[in-house]
């Protein structure tokens, strides 16, 4: 099996360096690539700015998306994302601290996959990733191009 990348747009370094941790006790093997911003994360995905010349063939597995992000958000990124040809099937986990009924309504309507509120609890935190994993990178058909 093919061992796609994760995308991770997480601006927060303590919320990185704890999803990269869960996602390694898990065992999750698949490459992450992190981005800070909704801006370095369409950079990345359509290969402009600093990704220039990355290989547009290889599109990540999974985006793990934060809503509140600087520069661009989370769902203005989502509704970019989803409205390129070349990208509106990544599958797209909103993984944010928001409990906001209207975050949860309008990520759905841009076309997030799933909503997920991020634990506080690290043994909570690695018990969601797990299944994040599992669901996404392992038991879920992604659309291939």
């Amino acid at each position: 099996m093919e061992n796609k990348s994760i995308l991770l747009v997480e601006d927060n370094p303590n919320d990185e360096l704890l999803m990269l941790r869960a996602l390694k006790k898990n065992n999750i093997a698949n490459e992450v690539v992190v981005v800070h911003d909704g801006v370095e994360a369409l950079d990345y995905l359509f290969g402009t700015g600093p990704y220039t010349g990355r290989n547009l063939d290889d599109l990540p597995q999974l985006m793990l998306l934060d809503l509140k992000l600087p520069k661009l958000d989370g769902l203005e990124t989502l509704r970019r994302v989803r409205a390129n040809s070349r990208t509106k099937y990544i599958p797209v986990v909103v993984l944010t601290t928001s409990t906001e009924q209207k975050d949860i309504i309008d990520s759905y309507d841009l076309g997030a996959n799933s909503y997920v509120q991020k634990p506080v609890d690290f043994n909570e935190f690695i018990q969601a990733t797990q299944q994040l994993g599992l669901y996404w990178l392992v038991i879920n058909k992604n659309v291939t191009k």
